[in-house]
C-alpha cells in the first residue's frame, strides 16, 4: 500500500521533498503541479549536467545540440521564460502560486522574499538586479534584472548573481522557477557560454543546512502561502504514473 500523501485540492501549500532526477522529469513534474491548482513548493537537483532553455529562447548554438545528442549533457525546455541555465552546481526551486499578484514585479518581490531572508541570515544579503529585462540572453546569468537576486556589495568584477528566477502564468496561476548557484563548474561554464561563472562568495554552510534554512525561511516569509504543519508530502504512486504518462504523451 502506498503511504505517501496524495495531492488534494487545498489552499495549504504542498511542500515536496528534494528529488534528484532527469531534467525531463523535473520539468514534467513542475507542469503537472501547476495543473493541479494547489500551491506547492519544492527544491530539487539534477542527475547529470543539464542545460534548461527558456520558454521563448531562440538561440541554441550548434555545439549545445551536439553535446545533447551525444549524451554529454541533457537539454530541456522550461515552461518559464529567461535564458539558458546550466544545472548541476546549483539547487533549483519551483513555486506554484495560484492567485499571485497580477503585477509581475510585485509577484517577483513576494515570491523571492524567502530567498532573501535565508541568505540574509547567512550574512550574505541579496538584492534585486537593476538591468533592463529586454530579450532573453543566451546565458541567464549574464544579466541581472528585477527577476534576479545579486549579492551586495558587488564584487570587483560587478554584481555577483546568485539566483536567477523566471515565471510562467496559466489561468491566473504562477509557476516560478529559480536556480540557486552553489558551486558552478567553471569548465562547463566556459565551454557552454564562453565566460567564467559568476564570482560568488563562498557559502558558510553545507547544502543540507542551506535546504533546511530555505524551507524555514519560506514558512516565515510567504504568509499568503500557508505551509503545512505536517512536513513533506511526497508524490504518490498514482501521481508518479500521471507524470510519467504526461512525459510519454509529449505534453508541454
Amino acid at each position: 500500500m502506498d503511504s505517501t500523501v496524495p495531492a488534494s485540492p487545498s489552499r495549504t501549500t504542498r511542500l515536496l521533498p528534494t528529488l534528484q532526477l532527469s531534467g525531463r522529469w523535473q520539468m514534467a513534474m513542475d507542469r503537472w503541479l501547476l495543473d493541479q491548482g494547489q500551491p506547492a513548493l519544492r527544491l530539487y537537483r539534477w542527475q547529470q549536467p543539464c542545460l534548461s532553455l527558456g520558454r521563448h529562447q531562440k538561440q541554441v548554438p550548434a555545439h549545445w545540440l551536439e553535446w545533447a545528442a551525444s549524451g554529454r549533457l541533457e537539454l530541456v525546455r522550461r515552461p518559464s521564460g529567461g535564458g539558458a541555465v546550466l544545472h548541476g552546481g546549483d539547487l533549483s526551486y519551483c513555486l506554484i502560486w495560484p492567485g499571485a499578484p497580477v503585477d509581475r514585479a510585485a509577484a517577483y518581490r513576494q515570491a523571492c522574499s524567502w530567498l532573501q531572508r535565508a541568505f540574509a541570515s547567512l550574512g550574505l544579503p541579496l538584492v534585486f538586479g537593476d538591468q533592463p529585462a529586454g530579450l532573453a540572453p543566451r546565458n541567464c546569468f549574464a544579466t541581472s534584472s528585477a527577476a534576479d537576486l545579486v549579492h551586495v556589495p558587488p564584487t570587483a568584477t560587478g554584481a555577483a548573481k546568485r539566483i536567477g528566477s523566471a515565471q510562467f502564468w496559466q489561468g491566473g496561476r504562477l509557476l516560478q522557477h529559480g536556480s540557486i548557484q552553489l558551486e558552478p563548474d567553471g569548465t562547463w561554464w566556459r565551454e557552454l557560454f564562453g565566460t567564467p561563472p559568476p564570482p560568488l562568495p563562498s557559502l558558510p554552510c553545507d547544502e543540507t543546512f542551506l535546504e533546511e534554512l530555505l524551507l524555514e525561511a519560506a514558512a516565515g516569509a510567504l504568509p499568503e502561502l500557508e505551509l503545512p504543519p505536517l512536513g513533506l508530502q511526497p508524490l504518490s504512486r498514482d501521481e508518479r504514473r500521471a507524470i510519467s504518462a504526461r512525459m510519454e504523451s509529449g505534453q508541454p
